[in-house]
């Protein structure tokens, strides 16, 4: 009697090594991925380098936030962009009123 699972055997050798038999699903995974195996440097990455230490402390602050706390703080972000832009809108209309918006003519 065969069992179930020796019927399901495959003895077959793939070259896994090959592009063209396992091509990349996402282009440039295989570079991070490299770039991950690099042993860790003591130089900050470089989107860090631009950051200044008040950069770096408001990174920290909201990382240290819970999901709840860091919703409040985006919909505050966004209550404040609403509030700028009625402001800019009231600021260019009256500027327009004004007629300090016009160009000189030449």
């Amino acid at each position: 009697m065969v069992s179930p699972n020796s019927s399901l055997l495959s003895f077959e050798k793939l070259d896994r090594a090959s592009p063209d038999l396992w091509p990349e699903k996402l282009p440039g995974v295989a570079e991070f991925a490299a770039s991950c195996k690099n042993p860790i440097t003591n130089s900050p990455p470089k989107w860090m380098a631009e950051l200044e230490s008040e950069d770096i402390e408001m990174l920290k602050e909201l990382g240290s936030l819970t999901t709840a706390n860091l919703m409040e703080k985006v919909k505050g972000l966004q209550n404040l962009a609403y509030q700028l832009g009625l402001e800019e809108s009231r600021e260019m209309t009256r500027g327009k009123f004004l007629n300090i918006l016009e160009r000189p003519k030449k």
